[in-house]
C-alpha cells in the first residue's frame, strides 16, 4: 500500500438506498472527479473553491451515468488532509458500482479498510487515539458508548499524555545532557522537580488505567447474569426485559440448558443480560454441563441477579432459612459483585404474603415477569450500580485494549525511574527506563508507530472510513 497515489471508495453502506456517497483522496482526486463530472452550469471542477457543492452529471464518454453533488475539499483542510471529492448519487447499487469503476479506469486505486482515517493520521489531522475512537464511534450503539467515542475523538486522554510525555521529554533530554559532562559531575535536570513530575505521572496513569474497567463495560456492554433454581422464572423474566419472546418459558425444570444472551440499552447504558441454567443437583450430564457454565457466566458477569419463587417462599420458613444461606453463598463467593435478590411471581401473593417477605428478607425486590410488575423497577436498579458519574463529569475513561496495555508498560518504566530517584542512580542507568516510558506513551498517540501496529489497527476499520 502506498499513500501517494489516489483512492476511492463508497463511504455509505452497500446495498441499495436513496443515496449514496463515493469519496475520492489523493493528490489527484479533484483532477480525475473533474474529468468525469459535467457540471450543469459549465464550471470546471479543478477551479472551484474548496468547501463548495456542485450540480452536475457523472459521464463515461457520452454517456450520462447518473446527476449528481460534487463536493470539493483541497488539502490541508479535508478530513484526510488531502485532496477529497465526494459524490452524492443516487442508491442504486449499478449506479455506485458503475461510478466506482469509472474511477478506477481514470486513475484511482481501491481504498483498503480504514485508509481515509489512515491518511488522516498520516496527515497529521489525529492522532493514533482519535484515530480508533472513530472505529467507536461508528460502532456505538448506546448513549454511553457513543459519548466515550466523542470524548476520546476530541482528544480524551491523549491531550493528557501529548503534555506529560513531552514534559518528561524535556527532563530527559536534560539528563542525556549530563552524561555529555559525566566527569564534570554536574546536574542540569533539577530533581526536585523532576520527582513531582514522576509522581504526577503515576497519579495519572493510575487513574487512567483504573477507568479501564468501568470504560471496558460500558463500551461492550454490562453483563448481567440471571441465576436461580429451575422454573423461578429466569427466562420469562429475560424476556419481559428483551419485550419479546427470546427464552424458550416452559414449566418442565431444566429447560434452559445451555446460557441465552441478548443485549438492550437502559437510560442509555448498554446490558447484556445472560439467561443461566436452573441451579440444582442433577444426574443429566447435559443440564450439568448447563448449570457448570451458568457458576462461569456469575465469574465474569458485573452484577449477577438471583431470582426466586416467591410462592414456594411462603410455603415455611424452612425455604426462607435456605434462601438465606444461598443469598450468603453468593456474597461470599462474589464479594464484589453487585447482587439483586428477586422474589418473582408476586402476582400470585396476597398483600399479607408480599409484606411477610419483604420483612423477612433484606433490601428483597418484588416482580413478577409475567405480568411486567417490577421490571421498570428493576431497570432503575441496575442503572443505579453503573458508576456513569465519570460520564457526566466529563472525565477521562480508557475503553480501548491496546490503551491500556501501553498505559500499564508505561507505568511499569515509570516504577522503575521512581526506584532509581529513591536509590539514587546514575543518569545513564535512570534515562534507559525514562525512554522506554517515552516510548509507551507515544505508542498510545501515534508518535511512535510501525506498519504492523497500523495494519491490524485499522484492518477492523471499514472500507470507506
Amino acid at each position: 500500500m502506498t499513500h501517494t497515489d489516489t483512492i476511492v471508495a463508497l463511504a455509505t453502506p452497500s446495498g441499495a438506498g436513496a443515496i449514496a456517497i463515493i469519496r475520492l483522496s489523493g493528490p489527484d482526486a479533484i483532477a480525475i472527479a473533474a474529468n468525469l463530472f459535467a457540471s450543469v452550469s459549465g464550471k470546471n471542477l479543478a477551479k472551484q473553491k474548496t468547501h463548495t457543492v456542485h450540480l452536475g452529471n457523472i459521464v463515461d464518454g457520452t454517456r450520462v451515468i447518473d446527476q449528481v453533488l460534487a463536493t470539493v475539499f483541497k488539502n490541508p483542510n479535508s478530513y484526510t488532509g488531502e485532496n477529497v471529492v465526494e459524490f452524492s448519487c443516487h442508491g442504486s447499487s449499478y449506479i455506485q458500482q458503475e461510478i466506482i469503476q469509472l474511477c478506477l479506469r481514470n486513475g484511482c486505486r481501491m481504498a483498503q479498510a480504514g485508509e481515509f482515517t489512515l491518511r488522516a493520521f498520516l496527515n497529521g489531522k489525529m492522532d493514533l487515539s482519535q484515530a480508533e475512537a472513530v472505529a467507536d464511534l461508528i460502532s456505538s450503539d448506546s448513549a454511553a458508548s457513543h459519548q466515550l467515542a466523542m470524548q476520546q475523538m476530541r482528544g480524551g486522554f491523549s491531550s493528557e499524555i501529548k503534555k506529560l510525555r513531552q514534559e518528561l521529554l524535556d527532563f530527559a533530554s536534560l539528563i542525556e545532557l549530563e552524561l555529555d559532562f559525566a566527569e564534570e559531575d554536574v546536574e542540569f535536570a533539577n530533581r526536585d522537580e523532576f520527582q513531582k513530575l514522576i509522581t504526577r505521572i503515576t497519579h495519572v496513569l493510575k487513574r487512567l488505567i483504573d477507568s479501564f474497567a468501568t470504560g471496558n463495560v460500558l463500551k461492550n456492554g454490562i453483563p448481567v447474569a440471571i441465576v436461580g433454581e429451575p422454573n423461578v422464572g429466569k427466562s420469562t423474566l429475560l424476556n419481559a426485559l428483551l419485550n419479546e419472546e427470546r427464552a424458550i418459558v416452559s414449566d418442565i425444570a431444566g429447560t434452559t440448558r445451555d446460557t441465552i444472551e441478548d443485549e438492550i440499552t437502559i437510560g442509555g447504558i448498554g446490558f447484556r443480560f445472560i439467561d443461566t441454567a436452573g441451579i440444582r443437583e442433577t444426574t443429566d450430564t447435559i443440564e450439568g454441563l448447563g448449570i457448570k457454565k451458568t457458576f462461569e457466566k456469575m465469574e465474569q458477569a458485573q452484577v449477577v441477579v438471583l431470582l426466586v419463587d416467591s410462592v414456594q417462599l411462603t410455603s415455611g420458613s424452612d425455604v426462607i432459612k435456605k434462601r438465606k444461606v444461598e443469598i450468603e453463598k453468593i456474597k461470599n463467593k462474589f464479594p464484589q459483585k453487585p447482587l439483586v435478590i428477586i422474589a418473582n411471581k408476586v402476582d400470585q401473593l396476597s398483600p399479607e404474603k408480599i409484606s411477610n417477605l419483604k420483612s423477612q428478607i433484606p433490601n428483597l425486590k418484588l416482580l413478577s415477569a409475567k405480568t411486567g410488575e417490577g421490571v421498570e423497577e428493576l431497570q432503575s436498579t441496575l442503572l443505579d450500580f453503573v458508576n456513569t458519574g465519570a460520564l457526566r463529569n466529563n472525565e477521562t475513561i480508557v475503553t480501548n485494549t491496546r490503551h491500556y496495555d501501553a498505559l500499564l508498560k508505561a507505568l511499569e518504566e515509570i516504577h522503575k525511574v521512581q526506584q532509581g530517584i529513591d536509590s539514587n542512580l546514575s543518569s545513564d542507568l535512570m534515562a534507559i527506563d525514562i525512554r522506554q516510558a517515552l516510548y509507551y506513551f507515544g505508542e498510545i498517540t501515534g508518535e511512535i508507530s510501525n506498519d504492523e501496529l497500523l495494519g491490524n489497527i485499522f484492518a477492523n476499520f471499514c472500507i470507506g472510513k
